[in-house]
């Protein structure tokens, strides 16, 4: 583990040459997370109960208890690998995991979260470095696509954590699709980096940010099996979306976010959520 100082953490936007390296990252925090959630499924009560009626059945056709049994488990595994989103990462969104990646760099790319620990300790950041500019026209992308606000809107947006020119860091979020509300997608920290606190101040510093552009309440989307994550977003004042008494401004709050469903109807993710 390396020690890292988070008062030199600098939270940029992601840019087009930071792609790569953030699909990277993400495919890094999400390993594992797919094998979880096949087990998470393939151990509800249900469906047990339809694998042994199907064993029971093949039973008599195969002659072969041990075949009766790891056919139709094999079959809903090949099922299950084929419809789950590859990498779920991008939790709480009908986009692709890449193509929600690939489009994000759009917009301000020179923004920067504010680091309360650089306030703290009174240190100042590093000099950031400029990106190049191109000699393109400031409304079209590199590929000669036009960019309106409406599409950079919808395509979300990537912070990514800068430590001393390594990215060890990022926190992903939809774009606004209801006003007040956010999503925020995916926080991942670099393996050599974790339980260091950049997690709670990549999720912290974008919650002050939209706190200030006038958002009231902020959603996280977490997967059944990881209970690291609900802890996570627990300690940060997050509220698990079901829990306690609600009124009717609550209720249809809960009927807008619903938790993603999977195999047979099951519930593959949980929604946490806090008011700023």
């Amino acid at each position: 583990m390396v020690k890292l100082e988070l008062d030199q953490v600098v939270m940029r936007r992601m840019k087009e040459d930071d792609i790569e390296t953030v699909k990277a990252l993400i495919k890094e925090g999400c390993q594992g997370t797919e094998n979880r959630l096949v087990l998470h499924l393939l151990t509800r009560p249900l469906c047990l109960l339809l694998l042994a009626t199907i064993s029971s059945f093949l039973r008599c056709l195969l002659h072969s208890f041990i075949l009766a049994l790891l056919v139709p488990v094999f079959l809903v595994i090949v099922y299950l690998k084929f419809t789950m989103p590859r990498y779920t990462g991008v939790l709480g969104t009908s986009r692709a995991c890449w193509d929600y990646v690939g489009s994000s760099y759009r917009g301000a790319q020179d923004d920067t979260l504010s680091n309360p620990y650089a306030r703290i300790s009174g240190k100042t950041l590093g000099p950031k470095k400029k990106a190049k500019r191109r000699n393109v026209p400031k409304e079209k992308e590199e590929s000669g696509e036009w960019v309106d606000p409406e599409r950079e809107r919808v395509a979300g947006q990537v912070w990514l954590a800068d430590w001393d020119g390594e990215v060890v860091g990022c926190v992903a979020r939809e774009g606004e699709r209801r006003s007040g509300v956010r999503r925020i997608c995916r926080v991942v920290v670099g393996c050599w980096y974790r339980r260091e606190g950049l997690g709670r101040l990549l999720v912290q510093s974008l919650e002050q940010r939209e706190r200030e552009t006038g958002a009231r309440r902020v959603y996280a989307y977490v997967p059944c099996p990881s209970k690291a994550a609900e802890a996570f977003f627990r300690k940060l004042g997050y509220r698990l979306q079901g829990e306690g008494t609600y009124g009717e401004e609550e209720e249809e709050e809960e009927r807008l976010e619903k938790a993603e469903t999977g195999f047979l109807g099951f519930q593959i993710t949980k929604v946490f959520f806090k008011d700023l």
